[in-house]
């Protein structure tokens, strides 16, 4: 008899074709299960069926956007523990703060190398929910932090 081994599930939510493709051919050649869609409504409709262990998201999409989609998954889903790696080509430090105050457990900046994302899906299914909930708070604090030593260098101009 076969040993049926699980794979991981990855949810690709991400509105430019080229990049969810590469994401899901790098997932998938990592050994994850990795699925795709192309708005924050599709993911809303498949994230109860698919049941994802990591959602990797997009925040600049319409009709939904990615800041929806997240709001969406703690408060309808209620899903609080469920990573969202966060995939923007939103660089500012006070849209990380938000994303990380808004739950998701990690930001990544368009364009970035898909096996740099890869990395840290990784990183976070090998961590305890408690641990990324650590991280969270951690990424927060550090990204304040930042954004006050900007300020103070601003101040100093």
């Amino acid at each position: 008899m076969q040993d049926t081994i699980t794979k991981e599930r990855i949810l690709v939510v991400e509105d430019e074709a080229d990049i969810r493709q590469v994401l899901c051919f790098f997932l998938q050649n990592s050994g994850f299960d990795a699925r795709d869609v192309a708005s924050g409504s599709e993911a809303i409709q498949i994230i109860p069926e698919y049941r994802p262990h990591l959602i990797i998201l997009d925040l600049m999409m319409r009709p939904v956007t990615g800041w929806e989609v997240l709001q969406w998954i703690h408060e309808v889903y209620n899903c609080p523990t469920l990573p969202v790696l966060l995939l923007s080509a939103q660089v500012h430090f006070t849209e990380q703060i938000r994303g990380f105050e808004k739950g998701a457990v990690e930001y990544m900046t368009k364009p970035t190398q898909p096996n740099k994302v890869v990395e840290r899906v990784s990183t976070l299914l090998s961590l305890t929910a408690e641990q990324r909930l650590l991280r969270q708070y951690k990424r927060i604090e550090d990204q304040r932090k930042m954004v006050a030593r900007l300020g103070e260098a601003q101040k100093e101009r």
